[in-house]
């Protein structure tokens, strides 16, 4: 441990000196491997607090990917089935329950995590290691890392990966600061705990069904907006987001941009996708990319003669919009947190296009009456929770 750590640079390279430190003892972490950035710390620690609330508030191992001071996806580690297995390209390497979590935070939007920074709620393991050490990132934060993880991880990257190992019994002072423009802000920390049943206990809407499985999903959306740049919206299923919206003015485009990530993380199941004829050996970022246009309205980018041959041993049929529709009516059960109330119905349409059936959000609108009946149009529970979760 030290009391500060000298850094190559701020947020670019112009920006000299940069450094982080404590006023009082000692940093929690150490830097076990790599020279760590400002953007790489700063998504460090925002990462780490989110999974170790998710782990409190689940009792599951937890891990994120960050990007930016947002996350890509986080999850808890619930086994995959086969289909996420193929999805998430696993192949036949063991799995562990935290290997399963970092698969499904690093899965859900792959090409968002492409060189991200990695949150672990436990100690890294050796199955977590070998999964880490396949993707593209910049680096990893975790309470400790068993040896065989640490050696696999510090032969990453030509020696060069980011390690860092956070004390977990580190807890700060409850008044933060931060320097905007040489003026200092102050504020008592965000310390609300979100994993209480009292947090889902105001349901305005006709249905009040509300499963265990729907709560958990639920927490870990409103954890994982706790730590997300606002405005946010965040879509949860089977223990994992699949559609993260960060940093948008309107909360509407909010919830069209992390409904479209879900969107694309479901129809990655289709059956035209899983089939696909690759060619041997492509790489998995070309192989990200590929998937992704091949599902979107530019599909003809990569099916066309003189192009397809790059990717495929055979061309592929289009996914129709008609075939991708169909597909997506049958997303179901999928739970949506909102960061501050939602102001108009248009939200739970665009919602309800991606299969959501479970909703919590602060409430307090003008338009809550408008928001309810929408909900009640397709029978969605809706719980109103009373907590905005600004994230600045």
């Amino acid at each position: 441990m030290a009391k500060e750590l000298e850094l190559k640079y701020g947020c670019n390279p112009n920006q000299k000196p940069a450094r982080i430190y404590m006023k009082e003892g000692e940093l929690p972490l150490e830097v076990l491997n790599g020279r760590p950035g400002y953007i790489n710390f700063l998504d460090a620690l925002n990462g780490w607090q989110l999974v170790k609330e998710l782990k409190e508030a689940t009792g599951m191992p937890a891990a994120t990917s960050f990007k930016h001071v947002s996350p890509a996806g986080a999850a808890i580690g619930l086994e995959l089935d086969d289909t996420m297995k193929q999805i998430y390209f696993v192949g036949d390497l063991p799995l562990s329950p935290l290997a399963n979590a970092y698969v499904r935070a690093r899965g859900a939007d792959r090409m968002s995590s492409y060189g991200d920074f990695i949150a672990l709620s436990d100690v890294c393991d050796e199955e977590t290691a070998r999964f880490i050490n396949r993707e593209v990132s910049d680096g990893v934060i975790a309470p400790g890392y068993t040896d065989e993880a640490l050696a696999i991880l510090k032969a990453k990257r030509k020696g060069t990966y980011n390690v860092i190992q956070i004390d977990p019994e580190y807890r700060p002072a409850p008044i933060e600061h931060k320097d905007v423009f040489g003026i200092t802000f102050e504020q008592g920390r965000n310390e609300i705990k979100l994993n209480g049943e009292e947090l889902f206990a105001n349901i305005p809407t006709q249905n009040k069904n509300l499963p265990d499985a729907a709560k958990r999903d639920l927490m870990i959306a409103l954890i994982t907006l706790k730590y997300t740049q606002s405005n946010s919206v965040c879509y949860v299923k089977d223990g994992q987001a699949i559609g993260i919206g960060a940093g948008q003015q309107s909360r509407i485009h909010c919830t069209r941009l992390a409904g479209n990530k879900a969107d694309i993380w479901y129809l990655r199941q289709h059956p035209k996708v899983l089939n696909l004829p690759w060619v041997e050996k492509i790489r998995r970022a070309d192989r990200d990319n590929t998937i992704d246009v091949y599902i979107s309205d530019d599909h003809d980018d990569v099916l066309a003669e003189g192009t397809w041959q790059q990717f495929f041993t055979e061309k592929p049929e289009v996914l129709t919009r008609e075939e991708k529709r169909a597909w997506l009516d049958t997303l179901k059960g999928v739970s949506l947190g909102s960061d501050a109330f939602f102001p108009f119905g248009d939200n739970i349409e665009r919602a309800h296009k991606s299969g959501v059936e479970y909703i919590a959000q602060a409430g307090g609108s003008v338009r809550d009456d408008h928001v309810i009946e929408t909900c009640d149009k397709y029978g969605i529970t809706m719980a109103f929770t009373g907590i905005r979760l600004f994230h600045h």
